[in-house]
């Protein structure tokens, strides 16, 4: 009798191979140690890029899912549910209050959803060819066709062009770009406080007010995406509190579910008013799984206080990194940070050996590593991703010179 197909045999046959998968098949979590198919285990420091803040398979979060699976899964938007206010609520509260929330179920639908309603506004103010949004080169807002033109990265654009119109891109952090890239056209200005997927940039909080000022200057609506960045993985709740500024519209997922799939959309009361009802939905947004979820996973972030342990675990991790041989830097917020290796170095390879080893991490730019552990990472966890790191950069030193 034939064995049984593999779950990577499986994939080559059936999934679109629209992802390069390195050659390990997880199946169980707990914490920030995964174990794969065959029983090894590993430090995850990438947290299914920056979701499972709360680590793999927390015990109030699994338990509120189990039970609410068992209560009732889905209702229509058509109706209430007695989750989903309640979640918006909390959200409410812990951007600075005044706004009102639309729940998806990604990061790249609760930018759809700001695009869409950043029309809607300027049209709602008279501004019938006020559409345009000016957003930064090395950002990224998604992989819809709308959030895809909103991404500044021409080389994801070309396989599928044309794309929608309106969209501009600037420098990241050059405000004086940005000036000259706001006319009269322009509905919205869309940004990342922290540059995930373009190589973990922090914007400099100067620029992040400037951009405010100008914003209220041309009566243009800030809109700061908090997908990668938002509950406490910068040491603030949200990333844009290091610069002190108040946005119009906050787009978030990745964190807010732990792993289940949640996106939210928030918005100044003023500016959500714009949207009238029929003109955005959503079949699963908000729905009770996902929102029970949600709503542990908050209630667990308020009580370990995770934007705190984030910046405390945040600086043992960057100063431990920034003694490693190879590595020439250090950058990001909290714990979301990047490693930039010595020149010459090719972080894809590196984090394929840190994956042979032991340690999950990614390659997101050619020349650096991307960290983003659980928020509730431990010390010695921390110490021990670094001493894997610090061997495979020595024994990669020792091929490359052999």
């Amino acid at each position: 009798m034939n064995a049984p197909d593999t779950a990577q045999a499986l994939d080559a046959r059936h999934v679109m191979q629209t992802y390069a998968r390195l050659p390990v098949t997880f199946v169980r979590g707990e914490g920030t140690v995964l174990h794969d198919a065959e029983g090894r285990r590993y430090l995850d420091f990438l947290s299914g890029l920056a979701v499972t803040s709360l680590g793999h398979a927390h015990p109030e979060v699994a338990d509120a899912i189990a039970d609410q699976a068992r209560t009732l899964l889905h209702v229509s938007n058509l109706y209430h549910n007695d989750l989903q206010p309640r979640l918006a609520a909390r959200i409410d509260a812990l951007v600075g209050g005044g706004g009102r929330v639309f729940f998806c179920n990604s990061g790249a639908e609760a930018n759809e959803c700001a695009l869409k309603l950043a029309r809607r506004h300027a049209r709602a103010h008279g501004a019938t060819d006020r559409y345009h949004v000016v957003s930064a080169y090395g950002s990224f807002h998604g992989r819809t066709m709308t959030t895809l033109a909103a991404t500044g990265q021409p080389a994801k654009h070309e396989p599928f062009q044309p794309l929608p119109e309106g969209f501009r891109y600037v420098p990241f952090a050059d405000l004086r770009s940005l000036e000259a890239a706001v006319d009269e056209r322009v509905a919205a200005v869309l940004l990342e406080p922290v540059q995930g997927e373009g190589g973990v940039h922090a914007a400099p909080p100067e620029y992040l007010q400037g951009v405010r000022r100008l914003c209220d200057e041309r009566e243009v609506l800030l809109v700061l995406d908090e997908v990668q960045t938002g509950f406490g993985r910068t040491g603030e709740w949200f990333g844009f509190a290091h610069a002190g500024v108040r946005p119009d519209v906050v787009t978030m997922a990745k964190a807010l579910g732990n792993g289940v799939p949640i996106g939210a959309c928030w918005a100044r009361a003023e500016v959500a008013a714009a949207f009238a009802p029929g003109d955005h939905a959503t079949t699963f947004g908000g729905q009770p799984l996902a929102a029970r979820a949600a709503l542990a996973v908050l209630d667990v972030m308020e009580r370990e206080r995770v934007p705190e342990r984030a910046a405390r675990a945040g600086a043992r991790l960057r100063e431990r990194l920034a003694r490693v041989p190879g590595v020439t830097g250090v950058r990001g917020l909290g714990l979301l940070l990047a490693a930039e290796l010595a020149p010459g170095t090719d972080a894809r390879d590196v984090a394929g050996r840190c994956l042979a080893a032991g340690l999950v991490v990614n390659a997101v730019t050619p020349s650096a590593l991307r960290f983003a552990p659980s928020l509730l990472v431990r010390d010695d966890e921390i110490d021990e991703a670094v001493a894997i790191l610090t061997g495979v950069l020595a024994g990669a030193g020792a091929g490359a010179g052999s």
